[in-house]
């Protein structure tokens, strides 16, 4: 008996292509990546996370890149308290570390991470900035990244295209190493 994974992720493939396409149709793709998704009202933490460390003239003015951008509710799971400490610091180089393991090199829109999960017998690596790994695989019809410490975190928004950017939500911080 066939397994229905291919069926399963064509499917999702082709609800991502569609969800994508009515949120392309919808906003500007040359829009500002820190004015709109990750300045918006559930990202202010990683938009502050992101002028600190520097990162936001990078990923304003290169890439193309992929972030998986966790929302603040994500942040104040992880811990407020840490989060804002990283931020403060004079140091910055545990929160650098932190917001590049969420972002990775390339346009990966969920179809292409659902095609690389086909390819990988359900599961896809993916490098990021930082130089760690990032698995993803599927959980029911989720998308669910797992760092190296084991957290996972599912996408809960896929697909918001900037000008040289897609992000997608996450319900979690992923963690590069133990913090």
């Amino acid at each position: 008996m066939k397994s229905p994974l291919p069926k399963i992720l064509l499917g999702l493939l082709m609800a991502s292509c569609a969800l994508t396409f009515a949120q392309s149709t919808g906003s500007s793709n040359a829009s500002s990546l820190n004015k709109n998704t990750i300045g918006s009202e559930h990202h202010k933490i990683l938009a502050a996370a992101v002028e600190a460390t520097q990162l936001d003239d990078i990923l304003e003015n290169a890439g193309p890149f992929t972030i998986f951008a966790p929302s603040d509710a994500a942040f104040e799971r992880f811990s407020n308290e840490k989060i804002t400490e990283l931020i403060n610091s004079q140091d910055k180089s545990a929160l650098k570390a932190l917001v590049a393991y969420h972002i990775v090199a390339g346009h990966l829109t969920a179809s292409r991470i659902l095609r690389a999960m086909c390819r990988g017998n359900g599961k896809a690596s993916f490098t990021t900035i930082q130089g760690k790994k990032l698995l993803a695989h599927l959980d029911g019809y989720d998308i669910v990244l797992t760092d190296p410490m084991g957290n996972t975190a599912r996408i809960t928004t896929a697909d918001v295209n900037q000008r040289n950017t897609v992000i997608h939500e996450i319900d979690s911080v992923i963690l590069p190493s133990q913090m």
